[in-house]
């Protein structure tokens, strides 16, 4: 605000020098407007370069804040953020939408800035004519309520724009992660036409937004190019009728062409807070986006025992599932179908609260537990758990609360150290995003290692060894009795190595539990289990 305030006294100033010196010819008089004119020009350009740092740092911190309250949610253990959406829209909303967002801070102190140098103009521009000065009050608020109406139709276009443009990351990120499934189909060109289609409809939103914004900005400086010149106009008239000297003449036309300034910095205002408001309703959606279940308080035994019940859960494929899993065993779950496979897990990591039923843990239902208490006690590692772009000794001790025992068990059990071997720097060797410069045996191995690692008093693991091969996968069953002995395993899978270590095995058809047994006799006794195992 003392920026644009002497920037506008700037013309007032080379006004009365030409009054009070050029025009009586005072040289004593010139040095000491000049003086002040110097001043000016100091005060001003010292409060430009100190405010405009603090300015543009508060709209970082504002886009940061948002980015951290996002990321909260997102995270939040209660989970419900990333319903519906795409882990690339969510990203977008964090980085594109805050930044917008937090752009809006630093845009309104310009705008306050633009409004102190409008006042400080009409101030001026009354002393030196009171219908110049009446001009531009008067004519200010209609060109702010033209602006802001011109603003409307940006705002939905940057809405449009921004929703197209995350969906469009979403879907770069979604076919990137599924490269190789894509290549193993042969649906690359299926890929490609998806995204083109996706690309093409967020670039002509962008196009629409850009085209809206160039015409809301065109037609501001249009009105105010017209009530400049008006001021302008006024003035000289002004000066010809002999009602201000030459001097106020050009301070006031001095002071029109300042004007410009300010009008065009609260023209930026208009377009950062319509594009701003665009991305807030976006950042409040995924923030007040319902939780997935809701929160208990109580905290689990440490360690908890691990005993684990289900009673008559229902959820998607699941029917009326009862089950027990005593603390301590090696529990072996086969099922053929994954929707199953899928609800189960999701039921056991609390990720959604049975429809009908409930899970309990040590006979605590797990609705009664606080949900990251919960997994503090419960690790569900699922069969597509990517892989940090870190080192592998990174990745594996990720969980393991800086045990390194446990990271070396863990590293054994799952023959990760034989990966670790294979690779230039050991367990040191940086892998690449997802863990794409392993194989995916070894990918499996290692992330085998982060959940073994973590050392939870209930383990449930789904099909961590599909990519194994035979022999490898015997040592790792063989290990994984003996590293989790003592502790609750679950172990979802139809690997035959695998489910011959287990202490008993339950088979779940149709969504509910049809037999339960060792491994060897299931296999003697049960033509569908055998199938099931042995295809």
């Amino acid at each position: 605000m003392t920026h644009q305030g002497c920037e506008a006294l700037v013309p007032v100033v080379i006004g009365v020098i030409i009054d009070s010196a050029v025009a009586t010819g005072s040289s004593e008089s010139l040095l000491r407007w000049l003086v002040v004119l110097a001043a000016l020009f100091l005060v001003l350009s010292t409060c430009y370069r100190t405010s405009a740092r603090i300015t543009e740092g508060a709209g970082e911190q504002a886009a940061h804040r948002l980015r951290l309250e996002l990321a909260a949610r997102v995270l939040d253990p209660r989970g419900g953020a990333e319903t519906n959406r795409l882990p690339g829209a969510l990203t977008s909303i964090a980085t594109n939408d805050a930044r917008r967002v937090g752009s809006v801070a630093t845009a309104i102190a310009y705008g306050v800035s633009a409004v102190a140098a409008l006042v400080i103009s009409a101030v001026a521009l009354l002393r030196i004519s009171v219908p110049l000065g009446l001009l531009v009050l008067l004519g200010i608020p209609p060109l702010l309520w033209l602006g802001h109406r011109i603003s409307r139709p940006l705002e939905r276009r940057s809405e449009t724009e921004q929703e197209r443009a995350a969906h469009a990351s979403g879907v770069a990120a979604d076919l990137v992660s599924g490269l190789r499934v894509l290549k193993g189909m042969g649906a690359e060109s299926a890929a490609v036409a998806r995204y083109r289609t996706t690309s093409q409809d967020s670039l002509a939103a962008a196009l629409r937004a850009a085209r809206s914004r160039a015409g809301h900005e065109g037609a501001i400086l249009a009105l105010t190019g017209v009530f400049i010149a008006v001021i302008g106009l006024v003035g000289a008239y002004l000066a010809m009728d002999g009602s201000i000297s030459v001097g106020e003449l050009v301070a006031a036309v001095g002071l029109a062409q300042f004007l410009l300034g300010p009008f065009q910095l609260l023209t930026y205002v208009n377009a950062e807070i319509a594009q701003g408001r665009a991305s807030a309703k976006r950042i409040a959606e995924v923030l007040a986006e319902p939780v997935a279940v809701e929160g208990g308080e109580a905290v689990p035994a440490t360690p908890a025992a691990g005993h684990l019940a289900l009673r008559g859960v229902s959820l998607g494929a699941l029917r009326g599932v009862d089950l027990d899993l005593p603390a301590g065993g090696l529990t072996g779950i086969v099922t053929r179908d994954p929707a199953a496979a899928a609800d189960l897990l999701l039921c056991l990591a609390r990720e959604k609260d049975p429809a009908e039923g409930t899970v309990e843990l040590d006979g605590v239902p797990l609705t009664g537990l606080d949900p990251d208490a919960l997994r503090r006690a419960v690790l569900v590692a699922h069969h597509d758990a990517d892989l940090f772009e870190s080192t592998l000794l990174d990745n594996v001790r990720s969980g393991a609360d800086g045990d390194t025992t446990a990271v070396d068990s863990a590293l054994t059990a799952s023959a990760a150290d034989d990966v670790a071997l294979l690779l230039p720097d050991g367990v040191d060797t940086l892998l690449a995003e997802r863990g794409r410069s392993l194989s995916g045996g070894q990918r499996q191995r290692v992330a085998l290692a982060r959940a073994l690692a973590a050392d939870r008093s209930v383990l449930v693991l789904h099909d961590p060894t599909t990519a194994v091969d035979t022999v490898t996968e015997s040592r790792i069953a063989r290990r994984l009795r003996e590293v989790r002995r003592g502790r609750t395993t679950v172990l979802v899978t139809t690997s035959p190595a695998l489910l011959a270590v287990t202490d008993r095995v339950v088979v779940l058809e149709d969504g509910a539990v049809r037999a339960e047994g060792h491994h060897n006799d299931l296999l003697a006794a049960d033509e569908t289990y055998r199938a099931a195992v042995l295809a």
